[in-house]
């Protein structure tokens, strides 16, 4: 399933859900590389 999350206040990723971390925190796979931050909520 396709994720965005915050890694700043202006930089924002897209990519698979890796999984969910216990601080909050999400990791997202882009091509080999794993990015962890903040969730973004879903549109209305």
């Amino acid at each position: 399933m396709l994720r965005t999350i915050q890694l700043g206040k202006y930089i924002s990723v897209q990519g698979v859900c890796v999984r969910s971390l216990p601080n909050g925190l999400m990791e997202v796979r882009v091509g080999d590389r794993i990015f962890s931050g903040t969730p973004v909520s879903k549109a209305a």
